[in-house]
């Protein structure tokens, strides 16, 4: 089998027997240099034409034809793989016959293929506590989450039931459904009966698990900071040039007064 990058972040890969580690580390043997790539992100291992994917970074996303891989996953002509943000195509070696590149008329480095832009995944779930904290789940379709290894996501937490909830992907956001588990599952501090939709940034709880939703862009894309409010400039009291007045008056009859009882007195 054989890697092809579409976007141009690597070379096309043959994927020959043993391990390939993909990660930005350079003992990689895949090695993408770029953001959201883990140290050390992925295993891909063939053996007799059989290749396999394997996660080594539970934090970074590793995702096959739209499904985030927990564990390890069998990978075929066709499929497509997404290590972060980025992605390359499946291909078999006799699918893929050497071609002869046709160089475009007037330069430009275009090279007569069809660049294929790989999607990211709408809705991400964050762990925000306990056994997933920093770890991220692309939510695609419906996934499921529980205790039972057969979950979308699994986690093995006796707090957790085998099938605890489901989530699935709407065009207003993710409906959350509450599966019949033990200790209830809450969306935003609201425990759910039913199902009820999430948005970005609302928290999914399952018993003292917590995710968050998100959007691939909003880690990107933080909000920007509110411009400061300027001072407000000092405000002058209403009626203090009357007031100065008044003084300057007192001043002046204090003064006449002063200067009448001298002259009685003989002092001037």
């Amino acid at each position: 089998m054989k890697l092809l990058f579409p976007n141009g972040e690597h070379e096309p890969i043959e994927l020959k027997d043993g391990d390939a580690v993909v990660g930005t580390a350079p003992e990689c043997q895949i090695m993408l240099a770029v953001p959201g790539i883990a140290a050390r992100h992925c295993v891909l291992h063939s053996h007799a034409e059989q290749t396999s994917v394997r996660p080594l970074d539970a934090s970074s996303m590793t995702v096959l034809n739209g499904k985030q891989v927990v564990g390890e996953a069998a990978l075929k002509a066709g499929d497509l793989l997404l290590f972060g943000r980025v992605g390359c195509r499946v291909v078999a070696m006799e699918k893929t016959p050497a071609a002869t590149v046709r160089k475009p008329q007037g330069g430009g480095d275009d090279d007569g293929r069809t660049r294929v832009r790989m999607a990211l995944p709408k809705f991400i779930l964050r762990g925000v506590s306990g056994p997933t904290f920093g770890k991220t789940y692309a939510v695609v379709g419906a996934i499921t989450i529980g205790r039972s290894s057969d979950c979308d996501v699994c986690i093995p937490t006796d707090e957790i039931s085998r099938h605890h909830a489901k989530l699935q992907v709407v065009p207003d956001g993710v409906m959350a459904e509450d599966l019949g588990s033990a200790n209830g599952t809450f969306v935003n501090n609201q425990r759910v009966h039913g199902t009820v939709l999430m948005k970005p940034g609302d928290e999914l709880r399952l018993d003292t698990v917590r995710f968050m939703l998100m959007s691939p862009t909003m880690e990107a894309h933080p909000p920007a900071a509110a411009a400061p409010t300027p001072a407000p400039a000092p405000a002058v009291a209403a009626g203090s040039g009357a007031g100065m007045l008044w003084i300057v008056a007192a001043i002046v009859v204090v003064a006449v007064v002063a200067l009448g009882v001298l002259r009685y007195l003989g002092k001037i």
